[in-house]
């Protein structure tokens, strides 16, 4: 790591912070609707994004800051195993294809905002609905506090806000600068700001890659030098496991940890709130079947992405924090300029999703908790101005977690919120195609989901700490190591299904489905039904 700030660098970085500072707030005025003052305007941008601005702003949701440093991360720890991220991004988007076309239907015939808003009216229960949003905040906070941890890691190679005995205020204020600007534009212009910023976002990182994956391996010899360089490496003995450090190709013991991550991640990717919130964004069910089958270019920028994993070794970069290594990297063996250009593309990169991920959260409590059990006569210009407080509120808490706890705790948490996200899937997905779950038996499915989920993680060890050290355990009845995750989604469903015939043999009371087959397949202009809705789900903003 060069002494001192990187000046040149940090100029360059600034100049781009600026720059989406300012469409952040000039994106108020951005398809500005006559009623602002409601949640379909403020948090799904009016349900007006045609399929370039939904293909940006998924993209920037999905494949985020710490996408762009954890991902090559992983690879340059422990080699192939970190390419998981690949398959299951490839994996995804044909299953997405089956269901989200008929979510946004549904949602844009009811006037839902939220993905529990949709479990309510589909099941008549709020109970299921509160467990799902209670999920989905649950495990977005760790995901914003992780985007926070990647513009501090860029920080930290610019050398901006001095060492570890820095005053702590000192030391932080870039990244409270950040955060402060971040909460100003998104309390401002709600979805709009991310979905124009990302735009920018998403073509630094195309340009920064593009260079990247030509510039470097010519500076280290090619490719044949990078892999071997690799591989040497990752036989090299890991002092604090005994065991190799990495391999070129997953082992044969590490295939089902590979396959069920891969799998189960997958599952997961849709089920968090703020990729539901990009997608309810847009104004027609085309736009999502377009964006499913044009999303995948962004799973070959993740391959090429995660190849700098292996350049990192290659250039004989040290740290004792992976998540730096590829920050580090670009520092390097870029001009300082480029490198300033990288950085920003990473800093960037984690104000879009950031801005989503609370805007998500926010609308989830709002609909879903302070409506549904606080003020269920609120106006849509109360549930707005409530969605605005608590998306303020939701950053301030990702903001203490980065500044106050181990960054590792971070990524412990993430890890279990992808555990916990999965096990709305049988309500949401399973909601969309079928109403035969019962929704008590899909209540009791979640939560042995749930328990088992943390029960399990909270058992693994690593070497660096005694409890969730990771989210891969032994398989129940298989003996393999697998994901967690998707253990307690088999379990949940294996629940959810005996439960359900037991529940219909008894004839338990079902709720009420404010749903009909033809909301499923309802497009733009087939609108209108508002009216007739109860009033739990009346006031969504039109």
């Amino acid at each position: 790591m060069k002494d001192g700030v990187n000046g040149v660098a940090l100029a360059v970085f600034i100049f781009f912070f600026v720059a989406v500072t300012v469409m952040g707030f000039l994106a108020a005025r951005w398809r500005r609707s006559d009623n602002e003052h409601t949640l379909d305007e403020w948090g799904l941008g009016g349900r007006s994004f045609g399929t370039w601005v939904t293909w940006f702003l998924l993209g920037g949701d999905l494949y985020t800051a710490y996408t762009f440093v954890a991902v090559p991360a992983a690879i340059y720890a422990a080699g192939a195993a970190g390419f998981f991220a690949v398959p299951y991004t490839i994996l995804v988007y044909p299953l997405i294809f089956t269901f989200l076309p008929r979510l946004w239907s549904v949602s844009h015939k009811h006037g839902y905002v939220t993905t529990s808003d949709f479990v309510r009216g589909r099941f008549g229960s709020k109970g299921l609905s509160l467990a799902v949003a209670v999920t989905g905040i649950l495990a977005t906070m760790p995901y914003i506090a992780l985007q926070l941890v990647g513009i501090q890691a860029v920080l930290d190679v610019m050398g901006v806000g001095g060492g570890e005995d820095t005053n702590w205020f000192v030391k932080d204020l870039p990244l409270l600068i950040a955060f402060g600007v971040l909460a100003a534009y998104t309390y401002s212009s709600g979805l709009r700001a991310p979905a124009l910023i990302a735009f920018v976002k998403d073509t630094l990182i195309y340009i920064v890659i593009a260079v990247a994956i030509i510039y470097i391996p010519i500076k280290l010899g090619g490719f044949d030098e990078i892999f071997a360089k690799a591989s040497e490496a990752y036989s090299q003995t890991n002092p604090a496991t005994g065991a190799p450090r990495g391999s070129l190709v997953p082992g044969e013991a590490g295939q089902w940890t590979y396959a069920t991550l891969a799998l189960g991640s997958a599952l997961a990717l849709f089920m968090y709130p703020h990729s539901i919130t990009a997608t309810l964004s847009s104004r027609s069910r085309e736009v999502i079947r377009r964006n499913t089958t044009i999303l995948p270019l962004y799973s070959l920028m993740l391959g090429l992405l995660a190849l700098l994993g292996f350049m990192a070794i290659a250039a004989g970069i040290k740290v004792d924090n992976g998540q730096l290594a590829i920050p580090q990297l670009f520092e390097t063996m870029f001009p300082d300029w480029f490198a300033g250009v990288a950085f920003a593309a990473i800093g960037i990169g984690a104000l879009v999703p950031a801005a989503i991920m609370s805007i998500a959260a926010a609308n989830l409590f709002t609909r879903n908790i302070y409506k549904d059990f606080i003020k269920p006569d609120a106006t849509p210009a109360q549930e707005t101005k409530v969605s605005k407080l608590v998306s303020l509120l939701v950053k301030v808490g990702a903001l203490v977690f980065v500044l106050t706890m181990d960054k590792t705790v971070a990524i412990n948490f993430q890890l279990l919120g992808g555990i916990w996200i999965l096990q709305t899937f049988p309500a949401l997905v399973g909601g969309l195609f079928t109403r035969w779950f019962h929704r008590w038996a899909l209540l009791a499915g979640w939560a042995v989901g749930m328990v088992y989920g943390t029960v399990a993680a909270y058992g693994v060890a690593s070497p660096t700490q005694k409890h969730f050290g990771g989210s891969s355990k032994e398989i129940p009845g298989i003996g393999e190591i697998g994901y967690i995750g998707l253990t307690a989604i088999v379990l949940n469903v294996v629940v959810t299904v005996v439960l359900t015939f037991v529940l219909r043999a008894v004839k338990a009371p079902d709720g009420i489905d404010e749903t009909s087959a033809e909301d499923y397949t309802a497009d733009a202009g087939d609108k209108g039904v508002q009216v007739d809705l109860p009033p739990a789900t009346a006031g969504a903003g039109h």
